[in-house]
């Protein structure tokens, strides 16, 4: 089969309403409150260490758990949802998510607490490709900026991480994190709203019969050129790169500072705290910048021009340090979102198993990171593991082979 045939399958939900901006804010304060629960599981690293003596690798087991749950299962949930859409699983796994952090709150072994880890990454595996899903059927023609605006919302949850230690677990313990039924319950609540536009709009935009029997056909055909294939899989490098680089940063350069500078608990949250924050900025900066200047060159730029960046901090001050990691935060986490539309172009009609790829393959390299990086400290050190990950970007030079956004087009139009 022809790139050109294979490319003219209809994409779903793409009858234009303009952009439904309050759908929009709604879902990225949803995607805030899901990914802060998630923050819970590295933010309370510290404390599990000294309360349990956890070793590192045990510390990787669980951060590996809860990614690795919701990577395998969000592609699952994506390719089911295309093509049996269920608005109501968002607030029902936001409740799976919620009974995770209430057993959370009360484990008292390492077995349990990997338990509860697991409840609370399938209720995430759950929630990532169908909010994407409503992000797109929300975005009208502005896709960059509409997944822009749902990605910040899970990076500024992920950026409490460092914030929920120093204020709530560090005070209260392991117990501090029952708090976030709290979270969870809000975020159910505003899900069910959610839902319900959902539905709505799926009523309109239903596809007709002979749109569902094209797509069929294309299905069965295999409509993943050798193309797309290779372009794929040079987007999971490029992931690989940057989930592994990130995950790091997020689980264990806390540790890291604390050894270095001598820092409190506390006041090693600030670097991760930091590098969270800047990253749910260039998250958001991501999309509308792959808007005006295309999303392979952002993808392009966020990883390469972080490489003088990640060598040089290992060997600079506590101060300096901070501003580095500002740096590397902005400028990696501006392809996150764009990563995800760039694959949903690829793949037109596929809207929650491009989402539930990426985002979830974003997972599950962070989830094999954490245990292969907690591991590698335990054998060889942090400094040592800290100056080996800051090569990692320059796998970003694959992404030159990627197709140009006028191709991914060119394919689209079936030319």
């Amino acid at each position: 089969m022809s790139t050109a045939t294979v490319q003219k399958q209809p994409v779903p939900y793409s009858k234009d309403t303009g952009t439904v901006y309050n759908i929009l804010f709604i879902i990225g304060l949803c995607h805030l409150l899901n990914d802060s629960i998630q923050s819970v599981i590295p933010a309370m690293f510290p404390i599990l260490e000294d309360s349990m003596g956890l070793t590192f690798t045990q510390l990787g087991f669980i951060g590996f758990a809860l990614n690795m749950v919701s990577s395998v299962m969000q592609p699952v949930v994506g390719l089911y949802t295309d093509k049996r859409p269920m608005p109501y699983a968002l607030p029902i796994g936001l409740t799976f998510s919620m009974l995770g952090v209430l057993g959370l709150a009360f484990a008292p072994s390492f077995i349990t607490i990997l338990l509860s880890v697991i409840f609370i990454g399938l209720g995430s595996a759950v929630f990532h490709p169908e909010g994407s899903r409503v992000a797109y059927m929300a975005a009208g023609k502005r896709r960059g900026l509409a997944q822009s605006i749902y990605q910040v919302g899970g990076n500024s949850g992920q950026a409490l991480a460092p914030l929920i230690t120093a204020l709530i677990l560090v005070p209260f313990g392991q117990f501090g994190s029952i708090y976030f039924t709290i979270v969870a319950a809000i975020a159910v609540a505003f899900l069910v709203y959610i839902a319900k536009w959902y539905s709505s709009r799926l009523q309109d935009l239903q596809p007709t019969r002979k749109q569902q029997t094209t797509n069929k056909v294309n299905s069965n055909n295999s409509s993943i050129t050798k193309a797309v294939r290779n372009a794929l899989l040079i987007i999971i490098f490029l992931i690989f790169a940057r989930s592994w680089y990130g995950s790091a940063i997020s689980n264990f350069y806390t540790f890291y500072a604390m050894e270095k500078y001598h820092l409190s608990i506390a006041e090693s949250q600030i670097y991760i705290f930091i590098f969270l924050l800047l990253g749910a900025v260039g998250t958001f900066l991501g999309g509308p910048l792959a808007d005006k200047f295309g999303k392979r060159n952002v993808i392009i730029v966020s990883l390469l021009a972080t490489v003088p960046l990640t060598i040089l901090l290992p060997f600079v001050g506590p101060t300096v340090s901070l501003i580095v990691l500002a740096l590397i935060g902005l400028i990696l986490m501006s392809s996150f979102s764009v990563t995800v539309v760039y694959a949903q172009e690829l793949v037109p009609g596929k809207i929650g198993t491009m989402s539930g790829l990426t985002v979830g393959l974003a997972f599950g390299m962070g989830a094999i990171g954490s245990i292969a990086l907690g591991t590698l400290i335990d054998f060889i050190g942090l400094t040592p593991t800290m100056i080996s990950i800051s090569f990692l970007p320059l796998i970003g030079i694959l992404a030159f082979l990627l197709p140009t956004d006028r191709t991914l087009l060119e394919w689209q139009k079936g030319k």
